[in-house]
């Protein structure tokens, strides 16, 4: 009986981890694209600079952290799971931060003179925080059943 909610709890994290590495490289892509096309156009934004510029190193941190994590799964005990409980609110604790992060980066870049580089940054920020505020949820909302 043990070993059933084991397997489906390492099922989730294989999906959770799939969906992290799919935002990671989705976020790579575009925030890539978008500064080649910046470049190569010779278009000049200050804020799609600073998206395209957070969005791209947002998505590599998060290909590496899910590569890590794909390399690590294995099926847990009670007190691992208990463990990726406490991490995953941990980590829900933290995306809220960089969500609060990027509002204030983003308002204080309007504020302080309209500084659209900092706007930018702060709406990739918001943008990332709330994606991976909703992929912890998800697992989080899996593995409490």
């Amino acid at each position: 009986m043990g070993s059933m909610w084991a397997d489906t709890l390492l099922a989730a994290e294989h999906a959770h981890v799939a969906r992290l590495l799919a935002w990671g490289g989705g976020s790579v892509l575009v925030g890539s694209a978008l500064l080649a096309w910046m470049y190569m156009g010779r278009r000049s934004s200050a804020l799609l600079e600073h998206f395209g510029i957070q969005t791209a190193a947002w998505g590599a941190v998060e290909l590496v952290i899910g590569a890590m994590a794909k390399a690590s799964l294995v099926p847990r005990d009670l007190a691992a799971a208990t463990r990726l409980d406490r991490f995953l609110w941990l980590n829900i604790g933290l995306d809220a931060g960089y969500l609060f992060v990027g509002v204030t980066l983003a308002a204080a870049g309007w504020t302080l003179g309209r500084r659209l580089g900092l706007v930018g940054a702060g709406v990739a920020v918001v943008i990332q925080g709330i994606a991976l505020a909703l992929l912890d949820l998800l697992l989080a909302s899996q593995i409490s059943r």
